[in-house]
């Protein structure tokens, strides 16, 4: 019987689960040949009673949403500035992901640490400061990412800022769009 600490130590490598990388160049290929394709996102949320609400998109669980005691809410979800920040962290995983992949680099952790500063001395426009639409909403967001793989650090931070530059999501917060609302 061999003694197991004769054995040299081993270190086993586990990748995360991989996209379908022939997928995303059809992909790709598809945007570049029309760049102008969109779609769209649709989402139905629904109030169940005090700030707690219900957001159905196609046949998912619904994502709760909810605001903190102090905030009058049950605490009882994420508060809608949160869920942004988790819609920011999944958009720029996903890139991340994809821009590995196109670069044939495998990971083997992406973990993302979002913070965002917020406030709210508004009370939502119901009787609190009164502030123009550019002193409301985050003020400034912090993205840290943890990701390891068969690449430099060099590589490896590459991909992260590519993404970056490339997510849907972090684009729509950096960049001004048409917003309208209005009753249905």
């Amino acid at each position: 019987m061999t003694d197991l600490t004769d054995l040299p130590a081993q270190t086993v490598k586990t990748y995360l689960r991989p996209i379908d990388r022939d997928g995303l160049l059809k992909f790709a290929e598809a945007g570049r040949e029309n760049p102008a394709k969109r779609g769209t996102n649709k989402v139905h949320t629904v109030m169940e009673g005090q700030y707690r609400s219900f957001s159905y998109v196609a046949d998912h669980h619904p994502v709760v949403v909810d605001e903190p005691l102090h905030l009058f809410g049950q605490n009882t979800a994420a508060a809608p500035g949160e869920i942004v920040l988790s819609a920011l962290g999944g958009c720029l995983a996903v890139g991340i992901t994809a821009v590995a992949t196109w670069k044939q680099v495998k990971l083997s952790k992406l973990e993302l640490f979002l913070e965002g500063d917020i406030g709210n001395p508004a009370a939502w426009g119901a009787g609190g400061a009164t502030m123009e639409p550019s002193q409301m909403g985050f003020q400034a967001i912090r993205v840290k990412v943890v990701v390891e793989g068969d690449a430099t650090r060099a590589v490896l931070d590459e991909i992260v800022q590519h993404a970056n530059m490339y997510s849907p999501v972090a684009n729509s917060m950096r960049n001004p769009i048409p917003f309208e609302i209005a009753l249905a």
